[in-house]
């Protein structure tokens, strides 16, 4: 039996419409540090359908929810 795919932060980035390419990731992230208290899906640097697609994934606990964990940590450094 297949378990769930795993992600890579890449495929994220794609699947979210944005560069994927690994400079393209890290510059996205350093330009958008978020505040201790701001959550990552009601950030404004996402637009709707990116908003509601990590929104619907997190909450579904879905194959994405490592991966979208791991922006949300590197996307608040202070925290």
């Amino acid at each position: 039996m297949l378990g769930e795919p795993e992600y890579s932060m890449n495929e994220l980035f794609a699947q979210l419409g944005l560069d994927s390419s690994d400079e393209a990731i890290d510059s996205f992230i350093e330009k958008h540090q978020l505040a201790k208290n701001e959550e990552l899906i009601k950030s404004d640097v996402w637009n709707d359908s990116q908003r509601m697609f990590l929104q619907e994934e997190w909450t579904q606990d879905a194959a994405w929810v490592e991966i979208i964990d791991e922006l949300n940590v590197r996307m608040h450094p202070d925290a």
